[in-house]
């Protein structure tokens, strides 16, 4: 299913009203739910999905693509960010060098 709203873009741990978002480890839980076992038996995660920094605060960032591949997974990683107040911002995805 393609869908033409799939965007790039970063979850931000900071709600909307300025407050960082808790647990310290968020970024790399949520991540965890997109991430598989490889062949040698260590857990990875999505080519589409990863943890990170943005502007100094914790982050996950989206590849747009993942919403052309899986859109049930692209909803929940929006879906979680406006569940819980964070900051999305459209256009930011540095996943190409995570790779």
């Amino acid at each position: 299913m393609t869908t033409q709203e799939s965007t790039t873009f970063v979850i931000v741990g900071v709600t909307k009203d300025g407050r960082k978002f808790r647990p310290s480890d968020w970024a790399e839980r949520l991540c965890g739910v997109m991430s598989a076992f490889g062949t040698e038996r260590k857990m990875r995660y999505s080519p589409y999905v990863g943890p990170g920094d943005y502007n100094g605060d914790k982050a996950v960032f989206v590849d747009g693509r993942l919403g052309e591949i899986e859109p049930m997974a692209y909803r929940f990683m929006l879906n979680f960010a406006q569940d819980n107040d964070l900051q999305i911002i459209d256009g930011v995805c540095p996943l190409d060098g995570k790779k």
